[in-house]
């Protein structure tokens, strides 16, 4: 089992950043990839960005310039800067883990972005 813990949400406003982190703890080997989703209220949830073992990275049309994933893998944690926030990344943020054909999500972190 993986168990995934975000931090770093909260209240910002538009034009800001935020830097969400997520920690992956318990049988962390053989995870090949990490990254981000999200969901709005009404919305279905969207993969945000995503980065494999091997460094490579996805993302959102919506997000790209924007935010930023990166990986810590010595202490299996994944980032995401995300800079020029505006109202519509108001969301839920939900952190991915993916291990073999399995996968693993956290509780979540709310992102809330005033205009």
């Amino acid at each position: 089992q993986v168990q995934l813990v975000e931090s770093g949400g909260g209240l910002v406003q538009a034009g800001g950043s935020l830097r969400l982190s997520c920690a992956a703890s318990g049988s962390t080997f053989s995870i090949n990839a990490m990254g981000w989703y999200r969901q709005a209220p009404g919305k279905q949830r969207e993969l945000v960005a995503i980065i494999t073992t091997g460094g490579t990275t996805n993302y959102a049309d919506s997000v790209k310039g924007r935010f930023t994933i990166s990986r810590d893998s010595a202490r299996n944690t994944v980032f995401l800067q995300m800079n020029s926030l505006n109202a519509e990344d108001t969301a839920v943020y939900y952190c991915y883990g993916r291990k073999m054909a399995r996968e693993y999500w956290g509780r979540g972190t709310q992102v809330t972005v005033s205009s």
